[in-house]
């Protein structure tokens, strides 16, 4: 039985630089030992531990999708200690990956279903994994409409810049891209709020229409209205948290909300179950 404490060892590929701040990088890892890549068996919308040797180790959305082989993706915010560790590490330099941790979308009830996606900020990283893992050739079948609002504060602090363009120009899949203000010229998506755009351009609620939600509290806190108004149930309304996490396998309680651990009873909730628990988070 794997030790859930041991990382497994991974070489960093590449870096890419996300934001005109460079506040954000991806990572992608290959695993040093090809078995690894395996046993590190996710779904789209889990978590894994960053471990850095002698600073310690950060809770991370999974950013790649699991139909991409070879590697495994990660978008790190810098920071603190460690993330600003991290984003001084070089191309080749080793580190460890422990998981996958924590629950995933529920893909098997999404399937033959609408999906929305709404996203903001850096929180966008397990929504880009999702959104891969539904347009893959062998899964987008499986879905009916496919709807994607995401917002940044500005387009220099959008992430993967130029898979959002090239979904954009997509016909199975419905963008809605903004920014909070902007005076590029050249922008040609929208401008406003999240909340905004939601409520212009996402499909009214039914039985079969799921949104997905990940972002900054602020956004979510009126995201929720919007969707209420656009007939949503909260059944239907998935969201992800992060919580203070630290050890990532319900051991150390330091995640708790009342008697759940956001580490190993979510990251994924329904805003139903939400609803019945502290307001923590």
């Amino acid at each position: 039985m794997q030790n859930p404490y041991l990382p497994y060892p991974v070489r960093i590929d590449q870096i890419t630089v996300e934001t005109e701040d460079k506040s954000l990088k991806t990572f992608k890892f290959v695993f040093i030992n090809p078995d690894d890549e395996k046993r590190f068996a996710y779904k789209s919308g889990q978590f894994a531990e960053l471990s850095v040797t002698g600073m310690g180790e950060i809770p991370i959305g999974i950013a790649s999708s699991p139909t991409e082989k070879g590697f495994v993706k990660f978008t790190v915010f810098r920071t603190g200690k460690v993330t600003s560790y991290l984003h001084s590490m070089k191309q080749g330099e080793i580190m460890g990956i422990r998981g996958p941790l924590g629950n995933a979308f529920p893909w098997e009830t999404l399937e033959g279903k609408n999906v929305v996606i709404i996203g903001g900020g850096f929180a966008f990283t397990t929504l880009r994994s999702s959104i891969i893992t539904m347009l893959d050739p062998a899964n987008r079948p499986k879905f009916k409409d496919i709807h994607v609002i995401y917002g940044a504060r500005s387009p220099g602090m959008l992430l993967y810049k130029d898979e959002l363009q090239a979904w954009a120009q997509r016909s199975d899949i419905h963008m809605n891209i903004t920014v909070d203000g902007t005076d590029d010229p050249n922008w040609k998506f929208h401008k406003g709020f999240v909340p905004t755009i939601t409520e212009k351009y996402a499909p009214p609620g039914n039985a079969d229409t799921y949104a997905i939600v990940c972002g900054p509290p602020i956004m979510i806190k009126f995201t929720q209205p919007v969707l209420d108004n656009l007939g949503y149930s909260h059944d239907n309304i998935i969201m992800s948290l992060e919580n203070r996490m630290k050890c990532g396998i319900g051991i150390c309680g330091r995640c708790n909300i009342g008697k759940d651990l956001v580490c190993k009873d979510g990251p994924v909730f329904t805003l139903s179950q939400l609803n019945t628990m502290p307001k923590e988070y």
